[in-house]
C-alpha cells in the first residue's frame, strides 16, 4: 500500500526552486530519480524522498535554435553531478559558444507571466 502524501512531488519540487535550489529525489538505495515523481521508477526501491542538488553539472548535448526575426537560444541536456540528467539552458554565453562537456551551475530563474521559476544554467568559471 502506498503511503498518502502531504504534498505533490511537484509542489515541493516548485517550493525547492522558490528558494533557488533544484530538488532531486533519491530512491532507498541513494540513486537519483528525476522529475519528482509519486512512486519509484522500474528497478528503483521506494520510498523516494527530495533533497537538494549542489547544483553542478556539464553539459551533456546542445542545440542552438536561432527563430527568424529573435535572438537564438540553446537548449542543452545537462548531466547533474548527483547523477540525474534534465533538459534547460546554458545563460551567459552566446547561444553557440555552448559547448559539449562545459562545465555549468545552476540557478533559478524567476517566474515570468504563467510559467513558475525555472533552473537554468551558467558557465562555471575557470579555475
Amino acid at each position: 500500500m502506498t503511503e498518502r502524501l502531504d504534498t505533490s512531488p511537484l509542489s515541493t519540487y516548485q517550493a525547492f526552486l522558490a528558494r533557488g535550489e533544484l530538488g532531486f529525489q533519491v530512491d532507498a538505495d541513494g540513486l537519483a530519480v528525476f522529475y519528482p515523481r509519486v512512486l519509484a521508477p522500474a528497478h528503483r526501491r521506494g520510498p523516494l524522498r527530495l533533497v537538494a542538488s549542489r547544483g553542478v553539472g556539464t553539459v551533456y548535448a546542445t542545440t542552438c535554435i536561432a527563430p527568424r526575426g529573435e535572438p537564438p537560444y540553446n537548449v542543452a541536456l545537462i548531466d547533474m553531478d548527483e547523477g540525474f540528467r534534465l533538459m534547460s539552458r546554458v545563460e551567459g554565453l552566446p547561444a553557440d559558444a555552448v559547448r559539449i562537456g562545459l562545465r555549468v551551475k545552476m540557478r533559478v530563474h524567476p517566474a515570468e507571466g504563467d510559467e513558475g521559476p525555472v533552473p537554468v544554467f551558467d558557465p562555471v568559471e575557470a579555475a
